[in-house]
Formats: C-alpha cells, structure tokens, sequence
C-alpha cells in the first residue's frame, strides 16, 4: 500500500510532508495496520471479486521484504507488497493507498509502471524464469469525494471510441481494482469482514482529517475500539490510532481522553502514552529546528545567501548531522565542503 500526499485543500493537515519527505500520519497508520497480512487480507477479502478471493489462500499471506521493492518505489513511504498462493502458484498482491482528496488521472500508467517494476525485480531474482507471477493492483481512496479517473489504461489513451475499438487488441487494457471509501458510509463499512484495527484505520482514515466531532462519530464503534486493545499487540495499534486522531482531527486532548477512558483503564494508560510520545515529539522537532536555523545563519555569514538545495539539506537533516556541520564550517572554505 502506497502513500501519495494530499492536495492542499480541506482534507490537507499543516503535518503532511510532501513526496520524497518524511512520512506523513495517513502513511504511518497504513503501514503500521495494513502491514500486517491479517489485516491486509480481511480489506482483500472484502474488495476482490468473490470468484478471484475464493482462489486466493489469503490465510497464508506473507509481506515481501522492503529490499524486494526497487529504490524506484521509494518515493512513496507506505507502499507494501505481499505474495499469497493463488491456486496453487504465488502471486503477488501489489496495494495502493491513495489519500488525496481529489483523484488521479493518470493512476492506471502509475499502477502499471508498479506492475512493470516489481515484475523486472522477480525477473532479477529469477534469471531463468519464462513465465511471470500475477499481481493485483488494489487503490484505496479515501478522498472526500468520489473517484471520477479511469481504472483502466485503455481509457487514458487519446483515441476517438471507434479507433481505440478498432486498435483495442493492440492496446494495453491493464485495470487496477478500486476501494473507494468515498463511496460507501459508516454503515456499508461496518458490514464488512474486516479485522478490528482494519475497519477502525479505514474509517479514521475516512472520517478523521479536520474533523472536531471524532471522538463523538467513534462511539457506536466502541466494541471494535476494545477488541483492537484486546489482541495480542493490541496496545500498540491503539496507541497509533490515537496518535493519528490527535494529529489530523481537530478533536481537544480532554474529549479524546474522556474516549480513551470510556474503553477501560489500559485505553486511558495508552492515551498518556501518547500524549507523552506526542509531547517528546514535538521537543525534538522544536530543537531540530532551532538548531537548523542557527546553522542556516552561520552558513549565511560565512558564505552568503544560501541556494534552495542546500536550505532543504539543512533542514532535513538529524541533530548529530547539523551538529557535524556546524564544526566544520569553522574551518571549511566553501559550503560544499560542510555539506559534503
């Protein structure tokens, strides 16, 4: 599953990097909750076609290593790759998630070109293969509103309708499979099979940007709020979920307590806990900054007015790596030469 940042409209939080930064909140709880095939496979189950879901052993679904994923990939922070048996052969079951309030038209060429990369990396690991595994392409949307772009590739092409049904046997037709949460409510949600943390994530994911009544639309899910907290690593998930609330709603600290309460004593511990990790959060990011900033005004003096490149270079880098810059531009005589 596959993270790309908002647009910058209502569903944008001031907390979202942009492509290539560091992760944001949508991506994190993806990952964390969909990183795991059980949880994985209960969305699978519920998307695909019954007949192709009934092929699928997704009982024994297992993630691909991240080193399986070439570097072409990593522009996105969530993306996630798992093979599952599929009558008897492994496929690979390639997941998208797509946060952006408005769609893409142009997902069906992305999707492809993933198909393509991750199909030249089997191949790289299987010098000798003639035949190439399945993938299913999955997008997950949970824009607010509904996804109007093609699923299909034959779509993107620039045809008139009567050239493109004459030239369709020599034209790709790849069609990736869509979620579009925008498009079913609460309820249709609910009905699904999907594991506790699945169903929550999806509906945080759906419902929480900018949203000051969460803590209230969370209450019929109370049941599903306490069978997350009563799995095995069940408290760890919960926290991430109240990480993710506190970070994109705009829900108060005491409402997402008193929520925390309602399910128990260990949801209340988990609410300091992330309360406390949020707090120690924003230290760190409060001295990264300060420290860019002195550093950014050292480098000014000594070598002028510094170019954009490096500005982003100094501001995302870690403290011990600002703190090794600013030793050296003591001594150094070009700024290449500190941030070399």
């Amino acid at each position: 599953m596959v993270d790309q940042p908002d647009s910058a409209d209502a569903a944008t939080t001031p907390r979202q990097a942009t492509r290539g930064g560091p992760p944001t909140p949508h991506d994190s709880i993806f990952r964390q909750v969909f990183g795991a095939p059980a949880n994985a496979a209960s969305e699978l189950r519920a998307v695909l076609p019954a007949a192709l879901a009934g092929r699928l052993d997704l009982d024994q679904m297992a993630r691909v290593p991240a080193s399986f994923v070439d570097e072409t990939l990593r522009w996105r922070h969530s993306d996630l790759l798992f093979t599952a048996p599929l009558d008897g052969r492994d496929a690979f079951v390639y997941v998208l998630v797509e946060h952006q309030s408005s769609d893409d038209p142009l997902m069906a060429l992305r999707m492809l070109r993933y198909v393509t990369r991750i199909w030249d990396s089997y191949l790289n690991d299987h010098k000798r293969a003639r035949r190439l595994p399945a993938i299913i392409p999955l997008v997950v949307h949970h824009g607010r509103s509904r996804w109007a772009s093609p699923v299909q590739l034959l779509e993107l092409i620039d045809l008139d309708p009567a050239v493109r049904q004459a030239m369709q046997p020599h034209l790709p037709g790849f069609e990736y499979l869509l979620d579009d949460l925008a498009d079913i409510d609460g309820q249709q949600l609910r009905s699904r099979e999907l594991t506790p943390s699945a169903v929550v994530t999806l509906l945080l994911l759906k419902t929480a940007v900018g949203n000051p009544r969460i803590t209230t639309d969370l209450g019929p899910w109370s049941q599903q709020l306490r069978a997350i907290l009563d799995q095995p690593g069940g408290e760890e998930t919960f926290i991430a979920l109240l990480t993710y609330i506190e970070l994109v709603s705009e829900t108060t600290a005491g409402e997402l307590r008193d929520l925390a309460a309602s399910l128990g004593p260990d949801a209340e511990e988990a609410y300091v806990t992330t309360a406390e990790m949020l707090r120690a959060e924003g230290e760190a990011r409060g001295e990264a900054r300060g420290r860019a900033e002195a550093l950014v005004e050292v480098l000014t003096v000594k070598f002028g007015p510094l170019p954009a490149n490096a500005l982003k270079t100094v501001r995302a880098a870690s403290i011990d790596q600002m703190r090794a810059w600013t030793i050296r531009a003591v001594t150094a005589g070009t700024l290449d030469e500190v941030l070399d």
